[in-house]
């Protein structure tokens, strides 16, 4: 089993795991994008890049971050790609595991309301070295959380 815990955002975290959770790659993913592009256009890059993994990786299960509902232009850009996950997924028949981050939090450092050094701590502590940022922190965490819930 291949679980595949993605962080979305301008810039992905991305990690994959093994059925009992251990992490096999992860990095980051940045759709930042150029002057004069619309979201339309990182909509289309995240498609694309995330085709290419789920291939890559034969992912299973699809682990990600649930949008927060907060308003603005973050939560459009989080809730589009997260629709993008979740095409992909059943385009594929992957099966999708949404995660609230207090719950995730919970998991990885014991506190649902821990900050992101604490996050990316307990993440150094599973890739033996520091996450390249928070986003690959939460999707380390992320891979964990679902290989823990439907893991071999």
């Amino acid at each position: 089993m291949k679980i595949l815990g993605l962080d979305c955002a301008t810039k992905t975290g991305w990690a994959v795991a093994d059925g009992t959770g251990k992490i096999i790659e992860s990095g980051v993913q940045d759709f930042t994008k150029r002057r004069g592009e619309s979201n339309g256009i990182l909509f289309m890059r995240f498609r694309k890049w995330l085709l290419e993994l789920t291939t890559t990786t034969a992912a299973n299960v699809i682990a990600y971050e649930r949008a927060h509902f907060r308003g603005g232009a973050a939560t459009e850009l989080c809730v589009g790609l997260q629709t993008r996950v979740q095409e992909i997924a059943a385009e594929k028949s992957i099966n999708v595991l949404p995660i609230h981050t207090a719950e995730l939090k919970k998991y990885a450092t014991g506190r649902g309301n821990a900050d992101k050094s604490e996050m990316m701590t307990t993440a150094g502590l599973i890739l033996g070295r520091d996450p390249l940022d928070d986003n690959e922190a939460d999707a380390v965490h992320l891979a964990g959380f679902a290989a823990r819930e439907v893991g071999e």
